[in-house]
């Protein structure tokens, strides 16, 4: 969930070695010596694409998966390299995403990084990081740098919002090649019986006063979730997290990038996913206004569904919310903590009075 940034570098994570920098705030699983592993296993891999001994690599970013930068100053390629968790998608997973990719490069449908294939053809990669096989995937790098909070967002996410009309259209009509599987984020996934990011009830400085109000808030989640069903034409193949880390800026082109998350989910949880991290913030109503405008502006969209937004804000929120207690060595946890499972309950506090009645 939390995404690789595979455009601008942060130069700060670079420091002595592919490791550095982000490294050094990684807990349990992303220590110092498990991303020394992983760089290890990754330049033994290198050649695999054809690049020379002197290629150099660097950590970008750590959440569900470590990703890096390869540059070969032989001929000035770079590649970004996401090498994955273990145990979060199968082979079969990493490439229905990548097929979903293709097709939509193929078809201009958005402007995305491309999976590049190695010497023999093919695109997922098994590298070692001393002590397991790990999958591992390499992308053309694409130009451009995270659109920033203090410059026009709304325009951003007019344009996102033409851009999710478009994806969901395409994955409405879309032949899904034989074996394609990728994870189903409904309710129970999120927040029910299989919560694959974790129990929202885990949430870092979680009290019983606020564990009171999530419970409830849980509660109004599944019921209109529930009601407002999965019918085809509400429920299908998106993103699932176009938020401003998976988005960059080059001149007037808008390019998303990191579906690693992308599966079977409402098509308006694309918007909840993209203002993840700033619910709370007073200029998300623009966001939300400029987003309708630019998916109206390429298909249909009621002023019931529309209606129905706030539902998946809330949810995703309470699904990050769990995420970051699940998570908590990737520096995005961190840097949050339980200042943001507090404004998790300040949230549902509001949505509880403007969208269940209840009086707090």
């Amino acid at each position: 969930m939390v995404t690789d940034r595979c455009g601008e570098v942060d130069d700060a994570a670079e420091k002595t070695g592919p490791q550095a920098g982000a490294a050094e705030a990684a807990g349990p699983m992303y220590d110092e010596a498990f991303l020394a592993r992983l760089g290890a296993g990754l330049a033994a891999a290198l050649p695999r694409w054809g690049l020379g001994e002197g290629t150099r690599i660097r950590l970008l970013t750590i959440s569900e998966n470590a990703t890096f930068l390869a540059q070969d100053p032989a001929d000035g390629r770079e590649l970004v390299f996401r090498v994955h968790r273990p145990g979060y998608h199968s082979r079969e997973e990493i490439a229905s995403e990548l097929a979903w990719i293709t097709a939509l490069g193929a078809e201009g449908i958005v402007a995305t990084l491309s999976p590049l294939p190695q010497r023999d053809g093919t695109l997922i990669a098994d590298i070692h990081d001393g002590e397991a096989a790990r999958h591992a995937v390499a992308f053309a790098r694409l130009p451009g740098r995270e659109p920033a909070e203090g410059e026009d967002l709304p325009r951003w996410y007019r344009e996102l919002g033409a851009i999710n009309a478009r994806l969901h259209d395409h994955a409405r009509r879309w032949p899904r090649p034989p074996g394609f599987t990728r994870k189903r984020w409904d309710y129970d996934a999120m927040l029910g019986a299989v919560k694959l990011w974790g129990d929202w009830r885990a949430g870092l400085g979680l009290d019983a006063a606020g564990r009171a109000v999530l419970e409830r808030t849980d509660a109004v989640l599944r019921a209109r979730l529930a009601a407002y069903g999965t019918g085809p034409d509400r429920f299908g193949l998106v993103h699932a997290d176009m938020r401003l880390a998976n988005l960059l800026v080059d001149g007037d082109t808008l390019s998303v990038i990191d579906f690693d998350d992308c599966g079977f989910s409402w098509f308006l949880y694309d918007f909840a996913a993209a203002i993840s991290f700033y619910e709370h913030e007073p200029y998300i109503p623009a966001l939300q206004a400029a987003w309708i405008e630019g998916y109206r502006s390429v298909a249909p969209l009621s002023d019931a569904e529309c209606a129905i937004l706030p539902v998946f804000i809330m949810l995703r929120r309470m699904l990050l919310t769990a995420w970051i207690a699940s998570h908590a060595e990737t520096p995005t946890a961190q840097a949050l903590g339980e200042g943001y499972t507090h404004g998790t309950v300040m949230l549902a506090r509001r949505f509880l009075a403007e969208h269940a009645g209840e009086a707090l």
